[in-house]
């Protein structure tokens, strides 16, 4: 067994339900479907925009998880075999998409909101159009997410920031967080509190295309800047 020197100090987190360890984790007895399971928690996460889930054909081609699958048969037939346990068991949705005579399975997290994405899916409510698609490993991403933005320019995650920055990540175009994150680091206001007021104040009054409204009298004057936008500071 190759042994394993520890975390770095700036690490980041894959946010993971509560009750996945209290009320699946004791259920279950096969470490391929463990290892499935974790590794699509992690996958879904990387994703952005609505549903977020990933594909049968992503998971059979990312070489991370096919080779931790290897030691114990043949990997693709164990995938499938996980698969189907984590759908059996609840843990994940399974949505099978045909598209031009082409066929592949889609999954996600049992969680509400997927639940309700995939009702919509089926019921022709939502299409998914160019979603799917072969995309690549979640880890060859090059734009960085909001947790990467947060540990680069902040530090480290805590449970309920995780939750503030995922609601974030639903509410707000993805060139705006990073555009705040910029305009914090840029100011010296390196906190979640301040980059958020940033996010809602160009959610209630409009967000330039340009340049940031860094010279606007009132980030340059203090006490107009409080008079405006201090009711978003007190959360």
């Amino acid at each position: 067994m190759k042994g394993f020197s520890g975390f770095p100090g700036k690490t980041k987190f894959t946010p993971i339900p509560n009750l996945f360890f209290s009320a699946v984790l004791p259920q279950i007895d096969d470490l391929a479907e463990l290892k499935v399971t974790l590794h699509i928690f992690w996958a879904v996460y990387q994703k952005r925009g609505y549903p977020r889930f990933v594909t049968c054909r992503e998971l059979l081609g990312n070489p991370m998880l096919t080779k931790g699958l290897e030691s114990n048969g043949s990997s693709s037939q164990l995938l499938q075999r996980s698969l189907d346990q984590a759908v059996s068991r609840g843990t994940l949705l399974r949505l099978t998409l045909e598209r031009d005579g082409d066929v592949d399975d889609l999954y996600f997290v049992n969680t509400e909101a997927d639940r309700r994405a995939v009702a919509r899916i089926e019921s022709g409510e939502l299409k998914l159009g160019e979603l799917v698609r072969r995309e690549p490993c979640p880890a060859s991403q090059e734009r960085p997410n909001i947790f990467t933005l947060y540990e680069q320019n902040i530090g480290m995650l805590s449970p309920i920031i995780a939750d503030e920055l995922k609601e974030a990540e639903k509410l707000y175009p993805a060139s705006w967080i990073e555009d705040a994150f910029r305009e914090a680091v840029d100011l010296n206001k390196r906190s979640w509190r301040y980059i958020s007021s940033i996010l809602r104040r160009w959610a209630a009054e409009g967000k330039d295309d340009g340049e940031h409204r860094r010279h606007s009298k009132a980030e340059s004057d203090p006490e107009e800047y409080y008079r405006r936008y201090g009711h978003l500071l007190k959360r």
